[in-house]
């Protein structure tokens, strides 16, 4: 597995594994969970992906339950996790309507929970989930300046920021942010022309894809000249749609990291497929242009 490097102190897989689906599946005990990471592992993905609202607050939590009845474990993987959104179920259950907060405050405690909860003493990367239109982005970028020189955090970034939002926040601080994570995929592909992937690629910061299968769209897709493609192109290369979508995603020089959801584990076996899809510009473009449904002007 290829290993990419956001910063000094940051070193990922270049697929991530996310734990946004942790909860939905009916066996959560540490040995199925720790089966997920052994998949992972197996192929030389380390980096997991959580959130604090993930599994109603609970995701992180599973996680915590499966390291601590595996030590050793928590020195072989990264862990990304987010925060900055409250909403009213979980621990946040009296909250009167979702909001974001990216204050100092909900800031350190959510990052002291997550700590807690995942039983270790650090997060290798930390993102705000959402931009907050009621952000102040003094407050918010001293607080992660403060996380990150207090070595609970060793790197810092966001999650659905645009442009603008991105450059308020990198105003306020000294640490640099090293990752956006967004959604990106074959049929979420407006990033790649409204600027936000520029944008990234430009600064040599990493965009991480959430849902790079379209929350399964691609998978799943019956007919249409997109899913034709698609069989096409997994039929020469010995594998299926997903495969070929995240080889899409994995060909574009920014340097993409997809982030891989899945309960199943024989599909986690199979994340690394994409690896083995040959993706030049021609077929780049013929699967854009399927997913556009048009040809480009």
């Amino acid at each position: 597995m290829e290993r990419v490097r956001l910063s000094e102190a940051l070193e990922f897989s270049r697929v991530a594994y996310g734990m946004w689906r942790l909860r939905d599946n009916p066996d959560v005990s540490p040995d199925h969970v720790r089966a997920k990471i052994d998949a992972c592992l197996e192929q030389g993905i380390t980096t997991i992906d959580q959130a604090d609202i993930y599994g109603d607050y609970m995701a992180e939590e599973l996680l915590g339950e499966c390291l601590k009845a595996n030590p050793g474990m928590r020195d072989r993987i990264e862990i990304v996790t987010k925060c900055g959104i409250v909403a009213p179920v979980g621990r946040h259950s009296t909250a009167r309507c979702k909001l974001y907060d990216t204050s100092a405050g909900h800031i350190e405690a959510s990052v002291d929970m997550s700590l807690k909860l995942m039983g270790t003493d650090r997060v290798d990367l930390l993102l705000i989930h959402r931009p907050d239109p009621f952000m102040d982005h003094r407050e918010t970028g001293a607080a992660l300046d403060g996380l990150v020189a207090s070595g609970k955090v060793l790197g810092v970034g966001v999650s659905n920021f645009r442009p603008r939002d991105f450059e308020l926040l990198v105003s306020a601080m000294v640490t640099p942010l090293v990752a956006n994570q967004i959604e990106l995929s074959l049929i979420s592909n407006e990033a790649f022309t409204n600027g936000d992937l520029a944008f990234l690629q430009e600064r040599g910061i990493r965009p991480m894809a959430w849902s790079p299968l379209g929350g399964g769209a691609l998978a799943s897709a019956a007919e249409g000249e997109l899913a034709a493609m698609l069989d096409e192109v997994a039929g020469r290369s010995g594998t299926d749609r997903a495969g070929v979508a995240i080889a899409w995603l994995l060909a574009h020089p920014s340097g993409i990291l997809p982030v891989m959801g899945s309960n199943a584990i024989d599909r986690i076996r199979r994340f690394s497929d994409a690896f083995g899809v040959a993706m030049n510009r021609e077929t780049w473009f013929g699967l854009y242009q399927a997913a556009l449904g048009r040809e480009i002007p």
